[in-house]
């Protein structure tokens, strides 16, 4: 592989991709390499534009790699992939996309992917993206997730876009069944004029269902946030969704809330909290020898742990 590939993978996946159960490498608009167990298989879509993955009933404790590199100035690459977790399996997934685009045209990765949890399936999924590049050209991500949740079943989604990317639009939306419960978790740092949103549509359709959506950010320079959630309850059930927001400069955040109960035993809780770091943090920092920028750096690096 080449440096800038190394160092890609570096940012977006937490250990070697070849130590995975299995995997599925992008390159650029293609497969390049890929790797499968008798547990899992990864089926190429005909027409090319991304893959089937099916987890077999029972599996246990397996990681799936499927990172997507993008050097290729210019290139708008869309992927569609579909997710199929067999009843009772437990898996890690680890996604990611990498642009480095040093060049003045744009580039765009715009990753759809669909989830399907079979009874009692449980799912940790795992998102990092991730620009770099001098550059003038836009390092854009529009990531597109869908998930369909059956009887019991658990996913924990952690989402993180730290550095690089200028532009970017998440959306997912999710319907969960009788007593499945979704967790996810999204960090978002902004800077210079980068712009982020984030949309959520979460639909607790079976009894007992629940969600619990963490949000926090960091909009820094001129960089602007924008978060809007939609949680539907339709019988008994627990949504509490929380936006925390720091902002520094001339960065700006609006949070948009909808909740809609449907039930009378409907429980949904909606939070925002929006504003600058605390005076008192930097004083107590400061009083132990450290700078300004060393002081703001500490906070941001906790708030986003």
């Amino acid at each position: 592989m080449s440096k800038v590939m190394d160092q890609m993978l570096k940012e977006i996946l937490p250990e070697d991709l070849h130590k995975a159960d299995a995997y599925n490498l992008r390159k650029d608009g293609y497969s390049i390499e890929r790797k499968e167990n008798p547990y899992i298989q990864i089926i190429s879509k005909p027409d090319g534009t991304g893959i089937d993955i099916y987890v077999k009933e029972g599996t246990l404790f397996g990681v799936i790699d499927i990172p997507v590199i993008i050097t290729e100035s210019g290139l708008t690459d869309i992927v569609y992939n579909d997710f199929h977790i067999g009843k009772n399996a437990n898996i890690t997934i680890i996604a990611g996309c990498g642009i480095h685009n040093n060049s003045d045209q744009n580039s765009e990765h715009d990753g759809i992917h669909r989830f399907f949890l079979e009874e009692n399936a449980k799912v940790k999924y795992v998102e990092k993206h991730y620009g770099e590049g001098k550059g003038t050209g836009l390092k854009t991500l529009n990531p597109v997730t869908q998930i369909m949740m059956k009887k019991g079943s658990y996913m924990v989604m952690d989402t993180v876009q730290i550095r690089g990317v200028d532009d970017t639009l998440r959306t997912t939306t999710a319907t969960l069944a009788k007593d499945a419960t979704l967790v996810i978790r999204e960090k978002i740092l902004t800077t210079d004029d980068q712009q982020a949103k984030t949309k959520f549509q979460i639909h607790l359709k079976g009894e007992n269902a629940s969600t619990h959506v963490i949000s926090r950010s960091v909009a820094q320079d001129q960089s602007y946030q924008e978060f809007k959630s939609n949680i539907v309850g339709s019988k008994k059930c627990y949504g509490h969704v929380e936006c925390d927001a720091i902002i520094q400069d001339q960065g700006t955040v609006k949070a948009i809330p909808e909740i809609y109960a449907k039930s009378v035993d409907s429980n949904l809780i909606h939070e925002a909290t929006i504003g600058k770091i605390a005076g008192e943090q930097f004083v107590k920092l400061m009083s132990l020898g450290l700078n300004e920028k060393e002081a703001e750096k500490m906070i941001i690096n906790g708030f986003l742990k």
